[in-house]
Parts: structure tokens; sequence; C-alpha cells
């Protein structure tokens, strides 16, 4: 029969309360086991000695015995030093999915064309640029108009 050392819910809702037992692999999360052997309260602080408690005798003879702790479970028993647990490394994890790198790649190549317009608009040599022109044609319309008011 294959043990499982995982986490128990019970509490109310919004107000969870873990009890850490060893049960078939088989059972419901919430169902039946064969020993409870601590609880976990994630609403007390990190700091709070109340949060996790372990009987460690226990768990170190279901440990002994082949009872496979879940990853959470594994954190605490790593915590109370009874298991060494291994440090994860997941390094695709942090790389972007396959629609942002083509949006990345898409700017990056509007922004290089953009720098490039740029160099030949320095290159090209600028008498009078066109904005300036439609500054000074707006200016004359409108001081005709007030002078026509007044």
């Amino acid at each position: 029969m294959a043990v499982a050392i995982r986490l128990s819910r019970g509490g109310s809702k919004k107000r969870p309360y873990y009890r850490i037992v060893v049960a078939d692999v088989r059972a419901p999360r919430d169902g039946k086991y064969i020993e409870r052997i601590g609880h976990y309260q994630p609403q007390l602080p990190k700091d709070s000695e109340d949060r996790v408690k372990v009987d460690a005798e226990r768990a170190k003879h279901w440990l002994s015995v082949g009872a496979q702790p879940t990853d959470r479970v594994a954190r605490f028993l790593d915590a109370a030093g009874l298991l060494e647990r291994k440090a994860r490394n997941n390094p695709n994890k942090a790389k972007p999915g396959e629609k942002a790198t083509e949006r990345a790649e898409e700017k990056a190549e509007k922004a290089a064309a953009a720098e490039e317009a740029a160099k030949e608009a320095v290159a090209a040599p600028a008498e009078e640029s066109p904005a300036e022109e439609t500054k000074a044609e707006e200016a004359a319309p409108e001081a005709t108009e007030e002078k026509a008011e007044g």
C-alpha cells in the first residue's frame, strides 16, 4: 500500500487549518487517514511557534517505512531537520511564452526602424521644417481676424 504524508484541510471558509496526516494515496484529501502527526495553521504569523507542529518521532517512523511527503510537507520536515529536501530548479519558468517573444521581436524591429529613420533625417539637410511653415501660416490669419473684430 502506497502511503503519503500530506495535508488534510479543515476550518471554515477563508480560515484554513490543516492537519499533517499519513494517509493512503487513494484516500480523498479530507477523507480517511491512518495517523495524524501534526498540524499547520497558515493564519498565524510565520515566526509563530504554533504555526507548524510535527511529531518528529512519528514522522521519522513513517519516512523510514517509505511514506512519501508532498512538497509542502517536505518543506515543513526540512525546516524541522527531519528530511533533506532537494532544491528544485526550473530554468524555463522565467522565460516568456511564444506570443510574448513575438511581441518583443516586433517591438525591437519597430525601434530599429525608427532609429534608422532618425539617422536618415539627421543626415539629410533640412532647410525649413514643414512644422515651422504651418505654424507661421496659422498665426497670420488669426492676427487679421483679431484686427477685424476690434
